[in-house]
C-alpha cells in the first residue's frame, strides 16, 4: 500500500505526457529494456513499469482531477488538458496565458543576446493604476492578471528568498521551513479503534514519542496544510500546504501557483500577494456578498511562548488536581508540542464549532480542563493518539473533581468553561469509534442540558439588567461566548441524534427569544474604543432564534450569519426528526408541506447570508466559510429524511460492530422505493458523492480527515446507503427503468470510468459503496468513519455477494428465492 501511493504522489506532480510519448516510452520500456512491471494499479490487475503511468492510470479509478483552472471550475487530469482548455477557452480573457512546464523553464533561463538575463513581461503602471479605480473589486480576470505578474516578479528576482516564503497562518514565531524534497506519502496511518474506554491511560506518554510526531507528518506531510515552525525535539518538520506540491524552481525558490488558492481566485488567502486586497466578502460566494466591500483578516491561533508559561500551566493544573490524581500519570507536552496543538486545533476544528474566542484564550490563565480537552482535540489532528487521550482522560478527572466538591451545585452559577470542556470531551469520546466513549458521552447528556438552561436564564437577567444600554465590547464577548456555547451544545446533539438517532436533549423552544450567533467578522474584532465597538455593533444584523424560526416557516428569506445558517438548519433537521416520529407523519400532509417550504426558503437565504472578512485557509471546495460547506451537508441529509429514515442503521451504528451495521445497511433496501420523489432524493445523494468525485477520491481520502468536519462522514452516511440500494433495484428489479432513472443512473455513471465498473460482478451499487468506504477510512482523525468505512466495504461485498449468487442461480438453472444480503464474517476474509 506505501508503495502504491508513494507511486501515485510522485506520478501527480509529474507533467502529464502526450499518449504518442507515454506509448513511445512504454514500446521502449517493453522491448528494448525488458524493465518489469512491478507497480501494481490497485484497483486492477493492469500493471506498469512506471510509477507515473500507475498513477495516470489510477486516476482513471478514483476520478482524481488535479490539474485545475485557475480562471474557472473546471478540473483535468493531464496538464496538457488544462493546458489547451486554457487557449481555448480563456484566450478570449485577456489573460496572461498558461505555459508549459519546458517552456516556463526556458523562459526563466533563456538569456538576451547581450548576456543579460531576459526580462519577464511585466504589466505597466498605468494598468495597474486602473484596477480598482471605481472602487469596485477585482474581478476574476484582472485578479488573475496580477497574480501571474506577481508571480513572474517573485520567480525572476531571486535576491531574497526568506520574503517570498509563505506566511504561515497561525504561528509567527520562528523561521519557516521549505523543504525542497519533502518524502513521498508513506503508508496510510489510522487511528485504530479504541478498545477498553475504562482502561485509556497509555503506557509511557510521559514524554511524545519522537517518532510518533515525525512519522504522522511524513506520512501526511500534504494532508497538514500550514508551514508551522514548530518542531519537536529539534527535528526539521514542517506543516507544508495541503495542496498538491508543485516542485521546486531551477533556483529554489518555492513555487507560488495558483493553484494553492483552490479553485478560483475569489477568496484572498493567507498566501496571498495582495493582504490588503479589499472586496465584499461572503460565506457563500464571495463575488456577490450584499455587503459594502471590507478588509479580510485571518484569526490567529493562540501560543505559549516562555517555559515560565508552561510552568503556569503546570501550577493551574495542580491546583485544580485537589486529589492528586494526576501526579503519576499526567506529562503536560513540552512547548513546541503544546503550541502545535494549539495550532491544529484552531486551524482545523475551531472554524467548524467557533464557540471559544481566540483572542481571549490565553493558555497560561484559562481553565485547566478546558486547556486539557482543547489540546486533546489538537493531539488527535496531529495523530497523537496516546497524547490525545492522556489529555481527555485528563480534562475528564479534572472536571469530576470540580463537579465532586460543589454540594450545592446550581446550573444557574456553572461556569462557561464547564460547559466547554464537558462539550469537547463529549465530543472526543462520542466519534472516538469506541461504544465505551458513546456510552459515557451519553449519561452526562441530561447534565450538560441542565447546564445550557441554567447559564442562558442567567444570561437572560444580565441583558435585562442593563435597560436597554449597548453592552462594552468585554461584556458582549462574554454574553457572545455564551450564546455560541449553547448553539455548539445544540449542534452537537442534533448529530447525536443524526447519527446514533438518540432523542434530542434540547428543544428548539430553550432558545425562543436568544439571539443567534454573530457574523465571524464581528466575533474576532479588535474594538479600538467604545464608540467604534458600538459603531460595528449596530451596524450588525443580528436576529433571535424564534424570528428566524418564524421567517423560514413562512417562505421569508431571514439574514444571519454563517453559524447562525449551520444553527438553523440543525433545527430543521430536529424539526424533520420530530415529525418522522409522529405516530401522525404519515397523515400530516401539512407538516411536512411546511417543512419543505422551510427548507427551500433556507437555501435561499444563503444568498442573503452575513458578509465574512475572516479568511479561513481549509482546503474544501466551497468558497466560503466552512460552517455553510458544514450546513450544506446537513441539509442534503435533511432532504432525504423526509423520504428515507434509515432508523435500523442509526440504532446499530451505537455499538460499533461494523458487521451489524452492514447488515442493517443491506436489509434497509426496502426502504428504498423507486419513485419521483425519491429521484428528488437520489438527486441529493448524487450532489453529495459528486463533490467527492469532481475534487479526486483519494484527494478528499487523505485531506478531507483534517480539513473536512465530522458533518461530512455522518451526513453523507444515510444518502450513500440510500444510493446503494436504489443502484441496486435499477440494477435488479425486474421493472424496466424509466427515462429519468435511465438518466439519473447514466449521470451517476459518468462520474466512474470504465475501470473503475468493470466486470459482471461489480455493478456501480458495490463500486460506489466501495469507493466511499475506502475513501472515508483512509486517513482518520476521527474513529467513527474507520467504523463506517468498513460498514461500507462489507456493504459493498455483501451486493458482490448476491451478484455470485445470481450466476450461480443461472449456471445451475435451480430456481431459488432471493438470498438475504447480509455480510458473513466468511466472506470477509477474501475480502
Amino acid at each position: 500500500m506505501s508503495s502504491t501511493v508513494a507511486g501515485a504522489e510522485s506520478g501527480a506532480a509529474t507533467p502529464a505526457m502526450s499518449p504518442t510519448i507515454g506509448r513511445k516510452a512504454s514500446n521502449a520500456g517493453e522491448t528494448a529494456t525488458g524493465k518489469e512491471k512491478r507497480y501494481k494499479c490497485q484497483f486492477c490487475a493492469r500493471a506498469f513499469s512506471r510509477s507515473e503511468h500507475r498513477s495516470r492510470h489510477e486516476r482513471s479509478h478514483t476520478k482524481e482531477r488535479p490539474f485545475k483552472c485557475t480562471k474557472c471550475r473546471s478540473t483535468f487530469v493531464r496538464r496538457d488538458l488544462l493546458l489547451r482548455h486554457d487557449r481555448t477557452v480563456h484566450a478570449k480573457d485577456g489573460g496572461v496565458p498558461l505555459q508549459s512546464d519546458t517552456k516556463r523553464r526556458n523562459t526563466g533561463t533563456k538569456a538576451s543576446p547581450n548576456g543579460s538575463s531576459s526580462k519577464v513581461p511585466e504589466l505597466d503602471e498605468s494598468s495597474l493604476d486602473q484596477f480598482g479605480d471605481n472602487g469596485d473589486p477585482f474581478s476574476v480576470e484582472q485578479a488573475a492578471m496580477l497574480m501571474t505578474n506577481f508571480q513572474q516578479r517573485a520567480a525572476m528576482s531571486g535576491q531574497d528568498q526568506s520574503s517570498l516564503q509563505a506566511e504561515p497562518l497561525i504561528s509567527p514565531h520562528g523561521p519557516q521551513l521549505m523543504e525542497p524534497n519533502m518524502p513521498p506519502y508513506a503508508a496510510s496511518m489510522t487511528l485504530p479503534q479504541m478498545n477498553g474506554w475504562d482502561q485509556m491511560v497509555p503506557h509511557n506518554v510521559g514524554q511524545p514519542k519522537p517518532s510518533s510526531i515525525s512519522s504522522s507528518i511524513d506520512a501526511h506531510h500534504d494532508m497538514l496544510p500550514y508551514p508551522n515552525a514548530h518542531t519537536l525535539g529539534g527535528a526539521s518538520n514542517t506543516l507544508p500546504p495541503l495542496m498538491e506540491h508543485q516542485p521546486s524552481q531551477p533556483d529554489g525558490l518555492p513555487s507560488f501557483h495558483l493553484a494553492s488558492m483552490n479553485n478560483g481566485l475569489s477568496t484572498p488567502g493567507a498566501l496571498s500577494p495582495f493582504p490588503s486586497m479589499m472586496g465584499p466578502v461572503s460565506p457563500v460566494d464571495y463575488r456577490r456578498s450584499p455587503g459594502a466591500p471590507q478588509q479580510c483578516m485571518m484569526a490567529r491561533a493562540p501560543q505559549v511562548d516562555t517555559d515560565e508559561q508552561i510552568n503556569r500551566i503546570m501550577e493551574n493544573i495542580g491546583r485544580w488536581d485537589t486529589e492528586n490524581a494526576l501526579v503519576d500519570t499526567f506529562r503536560l507536552p513540552p512547548l513546541s508540542v503544546l503550541n502545535r496543538y494549539l495550532s491544529t486545533y484552531f486551524n482545523f476544528f475551531h472554524h467548524h464549532l467557533p464557540f471559544l474566542h481566540p483572542a481571549s484564550f490565553n493558555p497560561s490563565t484559562v481553565s485547566a480542563p478546558l486547556l486539557l480537552s482543547v489540546l486533546s482535540i489538537g493531539a488527535l489532528y496531529t495523530f497523537e493518539q496516546d497524547q490525545a487521550y492522556m489529555l481527555h482522560i485528563g480534562s475528564k478527572v479534572l472536571v469530576t473533581q470540580f463537579l465532586q466538591k460543589r454540594d450545592n451545585f446550581s446550573s444557574r452559577k456553572c461556569p462557561l468553561w464547564m460547559m466547554q470542556s464537558s462539550l469537547l470531551n463529549m465530543s472526543f469520546a462520542s466519534w472516538s469509534g469506541d461504544p465505551k466513549g458513546l456510552e459515557w458521552a451519553c449519561s452526562i447528556k441530561s447534565l450538560l442540558a441542565n447546564m445550557v438552561a441554567g447559564n442562558r436564564y442567567e444570561l437572560k437577567l444580565r441583558g435585562e439588567a442593563r435597560v436597554g444600554r449597548q453592552p462594552t465590547h468585554e461584556e458582549w464577548i462574554e454574553d457572545e461566548g455564551c450564546r455560541r456555547t449553547y448553539y455548539a451544545v445544540y449542534i452537537f446533539f442534533g448529530l447525536l441524534t443524526l447519527t446514533y438517532n438518540h432523542t434530542p436533549a434540547i428543544s428548539f423552544n430553550e432558545f425562543d427569544t436568544l439571539e443567534l450567533p454573530s457574523s465571524e467578522s464581528l466575533w474576532n474584532v479588535e474594538a479600538a474604543d467604545n464608540d467604534s465597538w458600538i459603531e460595528s455593533l449596530t451596524a450588525s444584523t443580528i436576529i433571535t432564534f424564534r424570528e428566524a424560526h418564524d421567517a423560514l416557516f413562512q417562505g421569508e428569506n431571514a439574514r444571519y450569519s454563517a453559524f447562525a445558517t449551520r444553527v438553523m438548519i440543525n433545527a430543521l433537521f430536529l424539526e424533520v426528526w420530530y415529525h418522522k416520529r409522529s405516530p401522525e407523519a404519515l397523515q400530516d400532509v401539512v407538516t411536512e408541506y411546511k417543512l419543505r417550504l422551510a427548507l427551500d426558503t433556507w437555501e435561499k437565504s444563503l444568498d442573503v447570508c452575513e458578509p465574512e472578512t475572516v479568511v479561513v485557509q481549509l482546503s474544501a471546495p466551497h468558497k466560503g466559510h466552512p460552517l455553510i460547506f458544514n450546513a450544506m451537508a446537513m441539509y442534503r441529509n435533511t432532504r432525504a429524511r423526509l423520504l428515507v429514515d434509515l432508523k435500523t442503521v442509526q440504532e446499530a451504528l451505537r455499538y460499533h460492530d461494523s458487521y451489524e451495521v452492514a447488515a442493517a445497511m443491506t436489509h434497509a433496501r426496502d426502504n428504498v422505493k423507486r419513485s419521483q420523489e425519491m429521484l428528488n432524493v437520489i438527486q441529493a445523494c448524487f450532489d453529495c458523492i459528486e463533490v467527492a468525485a469532481m475534487q479526486g477520491i483519494r484527494w478528499v481520502a487523505r485531506t478531507s480527515a483534517t480539513n473536512w468536519s465530522i458533518e461530512h462522514p455522518l451526513c453523507g452516511l444515510d444518502l450513500i446507503v440510500i444510493l446503494t440500494l436504489w443502484l441496486w433495484r435499477i440494477e435488479h428489479d425486474e421493472e424496466p427503468a424509466n427515462e429519468e432513472e435511465k438518466m439519473m443512473y447514466q449521470k451517476l455513471r459518468n462520474l466512474f470510468d470504465d475501470d473503475s465498473v468493470d466486470g459482471v460482478n461489480n455493478k456501480l451499487s458495490s463500486t460506489v459503496a466501495r469507493l466511499w468506504g475506502s475513501m472515508i477510512d483512509e486517513v482518520v482523525v476521527w474513529g467513527i468513519t474507520k467504523l463506517m468505512g468498513e460498514s461500507f466495504k462489507l456493504h459493498a461485498q455483501a451486493l458482490t455477494g448476491y451478484e455470485d449468487a445470481m450466476l450461480a442461480e443461472a449456471e445451475q438453472k435451480i430456481p431459488s428465492p432471493t438470498p438475504q444480503l447480509q455480510p458473513h464474517k466468511t466472506e470477509v476474509a477474501a475480502f
